[in-house]
């Protein structure tokens, strides 16, 4: 229990620390999940036959087919600039499979790496070794924009209706670490946003990156906004986005981990991360 609460205190401070200045609410935060002091080495990939990543169709914005049938989104994107940070264009490939074929394709040797959203797990690590995490999904409170609160929270959700999908891991969050506030569950997220806008309840809380969808949609209409966050808790929301090679190929997960960084502190990530996500869940 100890290790969850100092896991949460961290979440909060991220938080505080995103939220602090007033100004910056303003302004698109993009994460930075990389430590600009630790500096990984660049591998030799001068060997290496080719890199094909292996990924779905169905998973927009990161997969998808654009309106003239090409593959395209934020994966699409990342694929690409990981070989070049590796100096390997020339042996980059994409292919897309359907999900269920993934890890056949990759076991069998289709391909070197899944960049698909295959959520590293004690029981995926049997099967897979992963890039660190390139992107995570954290929890966000969404009200009206008139009524949005800042941090800190806590003391200030006592007592308020706050609307979650029932079941759901965010849930178990609200109910474990804002338990001041009155839990309103909801069957579906299209009944949540309702009741939010018609004030029937304070404040939705979820997936960030879902409810940003929703606030830059039509059906949002410009009532709503995110309030205090984001929250990282891994123990409830998992580890975020990683890249999956075969699990004997702990060195090519490696070698993307260095492409990954080297496109974090380059400032191509947040290129990527604004072009598919304007309405930013951090």
């Amino acid at each position: 229990m100890a290790f969850r609460w100092r896991s949460f205190a961290f979440a909060m401070l991220i938080g505080l620390l995103s939220f602090a200045d007033g100004a910056r609410a303003a302004a698109p935060q993009v994460p930075v999940l990389w430590d600009a002091k630790e500096r990984l080495p660049k591998p030799d990939l001068s060997k290496l036959p080719r890199l094909r990543f292996l990924t779905t169709t169905d998973f927009p914005p990161f997969n998808f087919l654009d309106g003239a049938g090409k593959l395209s989104g934020f994966h699409i994107d990342l694929a690409r600039a990981i070989c070049a940070e590796l100096g390997i264009v020339e042996k980059c490939q994409i292919q897309a499979l359907p999900w269920a074929e993934l890890e056949g394709a990759l076991q069998k040797g289709e391909g070197e790496a899944i960049i698909a959203g295959i959520a590293a797990t004690p029981e995926s690590r049997a099967t897979y070794a992963f890039s660190r995490s390139y992107l995570q999904f954290p929890a966000r409170f969404v009200m009206p924009k008139g009524k949005a609160l800042t941090e800190p929270v806590f003391d200030k959700l006592h007592g308020k209706r706050v609307g979650v999908i029932s079941g759901s891991a965010h849930e178990r969050m609200l109910r474990d670490y804002f338990n001041t506030v009155q839990v309103v569950p909801f069957d579906r997220p299209e009944e949540l946003y309702a009741d939010l806008k018609a004030g029937k309840v304070d404040a939705a809380f979820g997936d960030g990156m879902r409810l940003a969808f929703w606030l830059g949609g039509s059906d949002a209409a410009g009532c709503c906004r995110f309030a205090g966050g984001p929250y990282l808790a891994p123990e409830y929301l998992g580890t975020g986005m990683a890249i999956a090679t075969k699990a004997d190929n702990p060195a090519l997960a490696a070698a993307i981990d260095y492409a990954l960084q080297e496109i974090s502190m380059k400032g191509t990530f947040a290129e990527f991360y604004l072009r598919y996500f304007p309405v930013s869940f951090f």
